[in-house]
Formats: C-alpha cells, structure tokens, sequence
C-alpha cells in the first residue's frame, strides 16, 4: 500500500521534522512525505522544490478575486498599472497579496500602492480566523525572524543596505564579524530558510533580499545600532570597486567592465546618495568621477546631469571668480581612496561642473545669455589646455565651453594645444579621444575633410590597439563624417556599418541608434532612400528612450528622405514631430536646420510664401556662432530656398532671388561640395530664376549678389520677405 503524508509548516520544528520523515521513510517504505518549511529538512533523499513569488499573471487574478470579496464590483483593470505595482511591491507574497486586497474596502489600489512604503502598518487587516502570526505583514515576517540563529539576524539585516542584491564578495565585505561565523555558511542557511533570494549570473551566484524582507531587515538595522557603520562598509566597497572597474572601460575589458557597472548600478548609486546625504565631498567627487565615463558610454545624461549637480552643491564654485589656481595634476582624483589633497579636491570640483556643461550641452539656449557666456568663460579662464588634466576627462570636457561660446579660432587652437600635450605626456587613450574630437570638428568643413580623416584613422589605430570598440565606434563615424564631406558615401557607409558592429559588441544601444541614423542618411543621399528609410523607421518605432538625439537624427533624414520622394505631407508631419517634442533650448542646433527643410517641403508644393518665411527664419537662426561652427554651410543653403521662394512668387523681389543666390556663392564654406540634395535644391531655384527673369538679367544679379556679407544678405532676404507680406496685406 502507498500513502502520501503531508507534513505542513515544519521550519519551527525542522529538526524533529526531520527526524520523524527519516524514521518514516526508512521504515515505510510505501510511504511519501511531503513536507512545507521556510528550509529544507535535510533529509538523505530530499528533493527540494523552491516555491517562488507568484508570476504576475498569477498574482493580479488572485489579487483580483481577494479584492472583489472585499469590495464587490472591484477588477485589477481599474487601475492595472497600480495593481501590478502592488503585487510587484509585495514580491509576488500570496499571503501579502492578500492584506493588500483586505484593505480595498477602504482604500483605491492607487492609493495602496502609493503607501506601500509603509507596508507594515498598512497590512494589517488579515482574516480573524487565520494564525496570528497570518494576520499581520509584520507578524509573518516576525515569524520568521524569531526563528533564526544570531548569526543569521545580524548578516539578514545588514543585506538590507545593498540596492538590488550583491555578490560574495560584497555580502562578506560588508556583512562579516570578525569573530562570527563564515558569510557564506550563514547565506547558506538565509538562501534556505527563504529569507535570501539566490540565482546565478555570469560571475557566480548573486544574493538578494525581496523587497517586504529588506524594509524590515532595515528596520533591525537601526535597531541594532549598525546602520551607519554598514552603510560606510557598503560605500567603501562600491567607490573601491568604481575605482577598479573604471579605468577597464578603455581598453579589452570593456565589456566585463560595463556589465559589472550594470549590475552593480543600483548600489553604486546608493553609495553615492549616502555620501551626499552625509555630505562627504571626497567620497562624493571619488564616486561621480569613477562614474563620468561610464555615463557618457551608456547615454545616461540625466543621471550624470542629477549626481554632478547634487556633488556640486556641496563644495563651493571652483570657476567662480576669484577662481582658485589651477596646478598640474598627473594622477587623476580616482586614482587613490579619499581623503583627497586640497589640489586633488578643487581639481575634481572642476570636473563635476564640466560634467554638468557637457550633459546641458544640447541645452543651447541657456549659454547663449550673457550669464550663460559668462559662466562657458569662466570656464575656461585660466584652464590652460596644456595641462596634463586637460587631456583626461572629465577636463578635456572644457573644450565643449570653448565650443559653446562659438569661438572657432580659439576651439582649433585648444584642440591643438591638447593633442600636443596628449603626445608629450604619452597619454595615448586620451590622445585617441581628443583626435577622434578634432576630427569630428574638422569634418564640418569640405576644406578640412581630409586632415579629420588623418586624425580619425590615428584615433581609430590607437583604439584598436587598446581594444576599446566603443572609442574605435567613435572614431569611425567621425570619418564617416568626413568622407561624407568630400561625398564618398560609399566609403562613409562602410564606416558607419563597423562602427555600428563596435557599438552593437558593447552592447552601446544609445549609440547604434545614433549610428544607424546617421548611415540611413548616408544612404539617402548615396541614391539608396529605401534602404535609408526603412532604417530611419525603425529607430523612430523602437528607441527604447535611449536618449533624444537618435530620435533626432532619424526625424530629421526621414524629412529629407520624404522630401525628395514627393511625400511632403508625411515629411512635415516628422519634422512637426521633432519641433514639438523639444523646447526651443533643447532643439536650438536643430531648429534652423528643421525650418529650412520646412521651408523647402513648401516651396517644393509651390507654398512659396510660406517657404519664404520659414527660408528667412532658418537663415537668421543659422547664423549664430555656434551653429556657424557645427553647420558652416547651413546659411547658404537656406539662401537656395529662400531664392527659389522669391522666383516663385514673382514680381520684383525674383531679382532679390538671383542676388541672394549669388550671395549664397560667396558665403559658402571654401572648397564646399554639395551633396546631391542641395545640388537638386540649386538645380531648382537656378532653373525657376532663369525662367522668371531671362538669363542676362539671372546673371547680372547673381553676380552683384557675390560680395554680400552675412548680415547684408539677412538685411536683404529680409526686406524682400517684408515687402511681399505687406502687398499682400494691403
């Protein structure tokens, strides 16, 4: 005969437990026990079958039927995001879930939800015909903290202070008594009492706590005594590990390094918040520091953007006047434990305020104030680009102050200035990094397209030399970049498609978006616009919120993509998009070139004053130093449109329309090669003008138009767009 026996709660009795199933099955051998208990019995023969959380499907429909009993009429699709919420929260705790559903009497799922952070109090309301120890959160957990050993308390309510679980390493660093027993023995019997979640990862077993067992482990924390001892434990491990894991993301260890800071980012960033909080500026700058590359590789600028601000406010201004001297620093602040020297200390207060610069960067607005240009000059006063931390970010970020001003003459010098120092000090991934941003510099100009090729392939030798894929991703779009100038796209495209090979090993998705925009832009002015098209779509339907630019870019070739297809509705539509979904600020780099694509949809529907209009705003937002500098040859190509608007309109500004074409002649950057959507553009307007006014008489005014200035042609365009909005007012 068989017989199954059920042996139900047996963790406060494991041991007699366990002694009457082996007495049971060593005599019986018909006989199968099954046996619940927080730990296995440990019993010869046992097979242990862990029960975890509910699936959340699971959890919703028995927080739908628990709640409906105690609020008639109530479903989880009400408010599913809150209920989903909740049973996330509550760990999937059938038990848990189920006070949760008594308080729906008087209590919304939102509101549920929002109090969770006090869960103890708010679970409370449990059936009268339960245990005791059934009928309160807190009783549950209480249950279960009675029953462990000493050793087990102190280790459980110290993993409280870990974000998201830690290693071995982590646990023994931070939960060890020197005269207490082994970490791993007591995560053995935490692991097993099903008070410690353990699962595999790539580098060993990973421990964590559900989220109901770390607020009342943090609860004994502080009763004990031990919290702000631990937490210090917690922050010397994680800015130690930083420390270790940072330099590795330039070189073959990149992508172990960026996976270790994934991992550990939820307690990196807690480390880092209890340093704020305690103001200690050291570990604080250490922390920020170790954490500026890995930011920028991964695109989490409104991260980098929170925590420079937050460092930042705890020591005072290192640019604001009198700045404090500014003295060779060899060795970065990261490169030993705090405390920092007083010169280690104002150099890494410098660095937090260029991490801020370069993650408000896309925020142009805001420099182009009088207050905004003073602070870009205060910057860089007195920051001599020679230094050796000029060449190691975060320093070499003041050249992006240089850049804002709009100062050309003084960028390429402190470009130069940098490389040589790079080479004088041997700082070769550095000397990669500032090339590789020289290059994507020079790029911009036709004339300068082939010395950005030089410093690319240098970039791009010493990167792969060091085994950095995402420095060699950036190195080849930089030459991309440049071969697109002198309008080899075949060559540009090969480029861009290794880069985004680097980009896509790393795991860089950030990156291959902006990448991949920029190769489908390639591909649209290569004679390829499908093939670009396709691309740009898939980024727009898939970004992951991986940062705007991405989004950006594929907006914007998209609009030319469709413009030259004849689907200017569609194209409009994107470009609105793009308009709408950035301040003026944000989009200030873009927004000239988003209006003269704009202007240029109309005027290919024969919309000529409202092209002209959009022609001569793009124009005037064009000429600023900044965008003079990114898009020198943006102003000339909105003098195409707006002389094809005046050709198309008729009357006597179409003259106005051959002069401003030959202005556009003069103002174009030297040696500049039109790519084949503004040789169709001038291709258009030539062809219109000539038609409207005869050739002798096109001719004649292009060429008085060849001497005009900048200022002069905006004078002109402007005039004529008035005078035409004031016939037809009239």
């Amino acid at each position: 005969r068989r017989m199954l026996l059920v042996l139900d709660n047996c963790e406060h009795v494991v041991g007699t437990a366990a002694e009457l199933a082996q007495s049971l099955l060593t005599r019986c051998p018909g006989v199968t026990v099954l046996a619940t208990s927080r730990e296995p019995l440990g019993v010869p023969g046992e097979v242990v079958r862990p029960v975890g959380p509910l699936p959340v499907g699971v959890a919703l429909r028995l927080l739908g039927e628990r709640g409906a009993a105690a609020r008639p009429g109530f479903s989880v699709e009400e408010d599913l995001g809150a209920a989903e919420e909740v049973c996330r929260r509550l760990d999937g705790l059938p038990l848990a879930i189920e006070l949760a559903a008594a308080r729906l009497r008087m209590l919304s799922v939102g509101q549920i939800a929002e109090r969770l952070d006090d869960r103890f109090r708010l679970l409370t309301a449990g059936a009268r015909t339960v245990l005791p120890r059934q009928q309160t959160l807190r009783a549950v957990v209480d249950w279960s903290w009675e029953l462990l050993e000493g050793p087990e308390r102190v280790v459980l309510r110290r993993l409280s202070v870990f974000a998201g679980g830690c290693g071995l390493a982590a646990a023994e660093a931070v939960c060890a008594d020197r005269a207490g027993p082994d970490v791993l023995d007591v995560l053995g019997a935490l692991v097993d009492k099903s008070l410690v979640v353990a699962g595999p990862v790539e580098d060993g077993m990973r421990y964590r706590l559900l989220e109901t067992v770390a607020e009342y482990a943090r609860e004994r924390l502080v009763e004990a005594g031990e919290r702000a001892e631990v937490e210090r434990r917690h922050l010397v491990y994680y800015r130690e590990l930083a420390r270790r894991t940072d330099p590795e993301l330039r070189g073959s260890g990149q992508l172990a390094a960026i996976a270790r800071f994934g991992t550990e980012y939820g307690n990196l960033r807690t480390a880092l918040r209890r340093a704020v909080d305690a103001r200690d500026e050291d570990e604080a700058l250490v922390l920020v520091h170790c954490l500026i590359w890995y930011w920028q590789m991964r695109d989490l600028r409104t991260d980098a953007l929170y925590w420079s601000e937050a460092v930042a406010a705890l020591g005072p201004d290192p640019f604001a006047p009198p700045a404090a001297p500014v003295v060779p620093l060899h060795e970065p602040c990261t490169a030993a434990p705090p405390p920092l020297s007083e010169a280690q200390r104002w150099e890494a207060r410098r660095g937090v305020r260029l991490v801020e610069l370069i993650n408000m960067s896309h925020e142009t607005g805001r420099w182009t104030t009088p207050e905004g240009v003073r602070r870009l000059r205060e910057m860089t006063a007195g920051y001599d680009p020679g230094l050796p931390q000029s060449c190691r970010l975060p320093g070499a970020f003041a050249v992006f102050a240089v850049l804002l001003i709009g100062e050309a003459g003084r960028l390429g010098e402190r470009l130069d200035t940098t490389v040589d120092a790079c080479r004088r000090y041997g700082y070769d991934w550095d000397l990669a990094n500032i090339l590789q941003l020289r290059a994507n510099m020079l790029a911009n100009r036709s004339d300068r397209a082939a010395e950005a090729i030089a410093d690319a392939d240098e970039s791009l030798g010493i990167f792969e030399r060091f085994g950095d894929a995402w420095g060699a991703a950036e190195a080849l779009s930089s030459r991309a970049e440049a071969e697109e100038r002198l309008l080899d796209f075949e060559a540009a495209a090969a480029d861009f498609t290794a880069a985004i090979g680097h980009a896509e090993r790393i795991g860089a998705q950030a990156q291959v978006l902006l990448l991949r925009a920029r190769y489908a832009g390639t591909l649209v002015e290569s004679g390829r616009p499908a093939e670009g098209e396709a691309i740009l779509r898939e980024i727009l339907a898939d970004d992951h919120g991986l940062g705007h630019e991405p989004r950006v870019g594929a907006r914007m070739f998209l609009g030319v993509a469709l413009g030259r297809a004849g689907r200017t509705d569609e194209a409009r539509e994107h470009l609105h998009a793009l308009l709408g979904e950035f301040d003026s600020d944000t989009l200030a780099l873009f927004r000239g070139f988003t209006l003269g694509v704009l202007g240029w949809l109309d005027v290919l529907d024969g919309r000529y004053g409202s092209g002209l209009a959009l022609a001569r705003e793009a124009y005037e937002s064009s000429l600023g130093p900044l965008s003079m500098m990114i898009g020198p040859q943006m102003p000339a190509m909105h003098l195409i449109v707006a002389a094809w608007a005046l050709a198309g309109l008729g009357g006597p500004e179409a003259r106005t329309g051959a002069v401003l074409l030959g202005a556009r002649d003069g103002l174009l950057p030297p040696e500049h090669l039109p790519p084949p959507t503004e040789r169709e553009q001038l291709e258009r307007a030539t062809e219109l003008g000539r038609s409207v006014l005869g050739d002798a008489e096109f001719g004649a005014a292009r060429a008085e138009g060849g001497g005009l200035s900048f200022e002069e042609a905006a004078a002109l365009l402007g005039r004529a767009a008035d005078a035409i909005r004031e016939r037809a007012e009239s």
